[in-house]
C-alpha cells in the first residue's frame, strides 16, 4: 500500500507548484493524494529568494508580487539607454515567501494533502511506484511510499557540458534618504559595470517605491566572487552610477545559478522524476525558472488528471536550447562581447519579442529574423564548432549551484 498517489520532494518553487495544479484538478476530477516533503527548519532548507518573470497583466499570483514594471532599459557600455515596453507583458518580481503563503493557503484547504518536514536522503524505484527515505529534525527515519515521486533537489553536481558557466549574484534592497528611482521603470541591464574575460557582468534596478529597490550586481563566468567583491561592485554602482550617497542595505541576497548546455534527464526511475532546476527548467541562456517551473507543472498535472503517465515534458524546446549553447559558448570562448551583443539586440528587436524569445516562445521565422542581428560570423564559428567538443564534468574548482537563490538579513547604513 502506498502512503501516497504522488509524493514532491522539495517545497520550493517546484514543489509547491506542482501539489497547487494537482489541487486545481478539472471537473470530474480530484486532487490525488500528495505527501509534499520539505526540509526541517535550518540549513537544509533555502532561504528566502526573489523570482522574477514576465507574463500578461493579469497573472494568478499578481496579488502577491513585490512589484511589476511596464517599462524596461537597458543601458551599454557608454550609458547609452535603450527603453521599451514589453506590453502586452509586465515584468514582475515575487517574494518566495509570498507565494509559499499563497500556495499554504490554497493545500491547507485540501485534506489529501498532508505536510511533512525531513532531509530526504534516498528516492528509488520499488514495485508498484518509488519510495522516499529521510530523517526528521528529531533524528528519527521517514518513509513515504508513492505511485510517482517527483524530486526537486538541487543536483550536487550538473551533468557533464560542453559549457559549463555560472550566473552568480548579490543583490541589495536599498532605502534611500530621498527620492530617486523611477517606481515604473525597471533596469534590466546596465552593463557600466567591469566586464569579465569571459562572459558579461550587469548590475540591475528594480523600484518599489521612489525610495526603495532591489539593486542587484550580476555576473556571468566560470568562477564566484568573495562577498567582499560583489558589495565593491554594488557600493559603485549605487554611488557612482546612480548617483546615491545615503542609503540603508535592508536585506542582502546572493546566489549561484548553472548557465550551461548539460543534459537535465527528467525520468530517473520508472516511478521517480526531477522538476525544477535539478529537471532543466532553468533556461541556460538566462537563468530565469519561473515561468517554466509553472508551465510544466501544468502539464504534469494535466497529464495526472487525463490518466496518462506524468513524465515532465521538455522544459525548452529543442531549438531553443541549441541557441542557448551557441550563446554560450560564444561567450564563454571572448567571440562576442556579451554587453555590446545584448545591447544591440534590444535596441533593433520590438521589447515583447525579444522577451518572448528568451522564453522560448518565438516562432522559427521570428528566431530567424532575431539571428540576424547578432555577430554572424562568430556565431557560425561556434555553431560549427559545437558538435565537436566533448561534454566534460564540471571543474571541481568551479562552485557547482545548490540552492539557486539566498539571503541574509543586514542593516547596515551606507
Amino acid at each position: 500500500m502506498n502512503d501516497a498517489e504522488i509524493a514532491i520532494v522539495g517545497a520550493g518553487a517546484a514543489g509547491l507548484s506542482l501539489a497547487y495544479q494537482l489541487c486545481a484538478a478539472p471537473p470530474g476530477r480530484t486532487c490525488p493524494s500528495i505527501a509534499l516533503i520539505d526540509a526541517p527548519e535550518g540549513p537544509a532548507r533555502p532561504s528566502e529568494r526573489t523570482w522574477c518573470f514576465w507574463e500578461a497583466r493579469d497573472g494568478e499570483f499578481d496579488t502577491a508580487l513585490s512589484g511589476a514594471w511596464d517599462t524596461l532599459r537597458v543601458r551599454a557600455p557608454d550609458g547609452a539607454a535603450v527603453v521599451g515596453s514589453p506590453a502586452p507583458l509586465r515584468y514582475k518580481m515575487l517574494r518566495s515567501s509570498a507565494f509559499e503563503e499563497l500556495v499554504t493557503a490554497r493545500l491547507d484547504r485540501e485534506p489529501r494533502v498532508r505536510r511533512l518536514a525531513a532531509e530526504v536522503k534516498d528516492v528509488r524505484d520499488v514495485p508498484g511506484g518509488a519510495e522516499v527515505r529521510g530523517v526528521t529534525a528529531q533524528g528519527n527515519p521517514l518513509t513515504v511510499r508513492a505511485r510517482w515521486v517527483f524530486d526537486s533537489r538541487p543536483l550536487r553536481t550538473p551533468p557533464p557540458a560542453r559549457t559549463a558557466l555560472l550566473q552568480h549574484f548579490r543583490g541589495w534592497f536599498v532605502r534611500t534618504a530621498r527620492p530617486v528611482f523611477e517606481p515604473r521603470l525597471a533596469d534590466l541591464m546596465d552593463f557600466r559595470t567591469p566586464q569579465p574575460a569571459h562572459g558579461l557582468s550587469f548590475a540591475y534596478v528594480l523600484p518599489t517605491t521612489p525610495y526603495d529597490a532591489l539593486v542587484e550586481y550580476t555576473e556571468f563566468s566560470r568562477t564566484v566572487l568573495d562577498e567582499h567583491a560583489y558589495d565593491e561592485a554594488l557600493r559603485s554602482h549605487v554611488t557612482h552610477r546612480l548617483g546615491i550617497s545615503r542609503f540603508e542595505v535592508g536585506r542582502v541576497e546572493q546566489g549561484v545559478i548553472p548557465m550551461t548546455d548539460a543534459r537535465f534527464p527528467r525520468r530517473v526511475g520508472r516511478s521517480v522524476f526531477r522538476i525544477g532546476t535539478a529537471g532543466g527548467a532553468t533556461r541556460p541562456s538566462t537563468g530565469y525558472t519561473f515561468a517554466t517551473v509553472r508551465r510544466q507543472a501544468r502539464a504534469i498535472a494535466s497529464a495526472y488528471h487525463r490518466g496518462c503517465t506524468p513524465v515532465p515534458p521538455p522544459p525548452h524546446a529543442r531549438r531553443a536550447l541549441a541557441m542557448d549553447a551557441v550563446m554560450l559558448r560564444a561567450l564563454d570562448s571572448g567571440r562576442v562581447d556579451g554587453a555590446a551583443f545584448l545591447t544591440g539586440l534590444f535596441r533593433t528587436v520590438p521589447t515583447e519579442r525579444l522577451l518572448r524569445f528568451l522564453d522560448g516562445r518565438t516562432r522559427w521565422d521570428e528566431d530567424f529574423r532575431i539571428g540576424l542581428r547578432t555577430p554572424v560570423r562568430p556565431m557560425l564559428r561556434t555553431v560549427a564548432e559545437l558538435p565537436w567538443l566533448p561534454r566534460l564534468p564540471w571543474d571541481a574548482t568551479t562552485t557547482p549551484p545548490g540552492d539557486p537563490t539566498g539571503n541574509e538579513r543586514k542593516e547596515t547604513p551606507r
